[in-house]
């Protein structure tokens, strides 16, 4: 135990810690006034965050000193699967009998008290692990069998998956669902699978990305309040200014709020966007704030902690002899990689706004736990692989 500690892997730890420190203060400094609006203590969201970073690091501890072949046992992985579905299928349940649950057109967390679980970060974790596992047990064939028997292989894994994307469409969380199928993709094509194949898979994801935004589009033709937010959400990155009353308007404010710091940024504590211009400016568009108050500096070395964080994973995924540790690797930097795209995209304009939050800091428990599970997991891998010396 005592080599473990003494030998962890700094180029994921330092990252990590400072990017948790980074969101705390960036979290207070985004909520203190919404908190007080909303009738709270300035530093409500402040004392959530903290707690859940320091369950988070408890939750880090435990998976670095968990064997790491536990984490592929026959039983953990279909039964957490399991229950991820089961979550999944609760919330739709829950939204159709009762309809008020649902948050800005979306029924994706689970209240339980002052505790609020969003089963989609849930999802994440249980993808990989599951994909990790299959697709290891399977590679050989996987690479080596004629297309049919090859189909026998990859089509009951990819229709499991498909089941929790289509889950998570009907919150409806596009952005999710996209998160979800971009870490199939990506470890199906990590898995060794043909290229063409991969492709094939592409087709058919975008497609039923494409059915389900015609869908939405439809459910608001219809009057369906409960889609109609997610669709303006959508429809708003392409003329965010013209349609500011109808959806545009945190798009607006995101560029203000960018604009308004400059480069050095006017200084923590003193953005204008997060007084009620940018709703929850505390979530998903916490890095319009920092760039408000920190400046394109400070963005630069958040997003530059995140880079250093996602190269050294994939750099574990490549040094890796187990195919295992490879696609554990793989996976979770494709979680952090792409939540960061997906959010850095929507505040900028590039992508639409799907509510993906940042990595580490923007304010939430499911993801700060989530995450935290998976630096302990990279950090197990890592000394696995020094101790194999597998690296320098």
């Amino acid at each position: 135990m005592k080599i473990k500690f003494k030998n962890i892997d700094y180029w994921i730890l330092i990252p990590f810690l400072l990017l948790a420190a980074i969101g705390i203060v960036m979290v207070y400094s985004a909520s203190s006034s919404a908190a007080t609006l909303q009738g709270l203590q300035s530093t409500t969201y402040l004392k959530r965050q903290i707690i859940f970073v320091i369950i988070g690091l408890f939750l880090c501890t435990f998976f670095y000193i968990l064997k790491i072949n536990m984490l592929r046992s026959k039983f953990f992985v279909p039964y957490f699967f399991l229950f991820v579905v089961g979550l999944l299928i609760f919330l739709l349940i829950l939204k159709h009998f009762k309809p008020s649950v649902a948050v800005n057109g979306a029924a994706a967390w689970i209240h339980l008290g002052p505790i609020n679980v969003q089963p989609l970060e849930l999802a994440k974790l249980s993808l990989v692990l599951y994909l990790a596992k299959i697709y290891s047990s399977r590679m050989l064939r996987i690479r080596q069998l004629p297309f049919q028997k090859m189909m026998k292989e990859i089509l009951p894994p990819l229709f499991l998956t498909s089941i929790i994307i289509y889950l998570t469409l009907k919150q409806p969380d596009l952005g999710g669902a996209a998160s979800l199928a971009a870490i199939m993709l990506l470890m199906s094509f990590a898995s060794g699978m043909d290229l063409k194949y991969v492709l094939g898979i592409v087709v058919v994801l975008s497609t039923a990305f494409g059915f389900g935004y015609f869908w939405l589009k439809q459910q608001v033709l219809n009057g369906s309040s409960a889609s109609s937010y997610q669709i303006q959400r959508l429809l708003s990155f392409y003329h965010p200014f013209q349609l500011e009353k109808a959806g545009g308007s945190q798009l607006v404010n995101s560029y203000y709020a960018i604009n308004n710091g400059g480069l050095w940024g006017r200084g923590l504590g003193n953005s204008i966007q997060k007084l009620g211009y940018l709703p929850e400016p505390y979530t998903d568009f916490i890095l319009s704030i920092t760039s408000e108050e920190l400046g394109v500096v400070g963005v630069i070395i958040i997003l530059g902690l995140l880079f250093i964080l996602i190269a050294r994973i994939v750099y574990l995924g490549l040094r890796a002899d187990e195919v295992y540790l490879s696609l554990l690797s793989y996976g979770i930097a494709t979680i952090l990689f792409v939540q960061t795209v997906f959010n850095v995209g929507g505040l900028l304009g590039v992508l639409p706004i799907t509510g993906v939050t940042l990595p580490f800091i923007s304010y939430g428990g499911s993801s700060m736990l989530v995450l935290s599970c998976c630096m302990g997991i990279m950090l197990n891998v890592s000394i696995k692989l020094r101790q194999q010396k597998n690296l320098n």
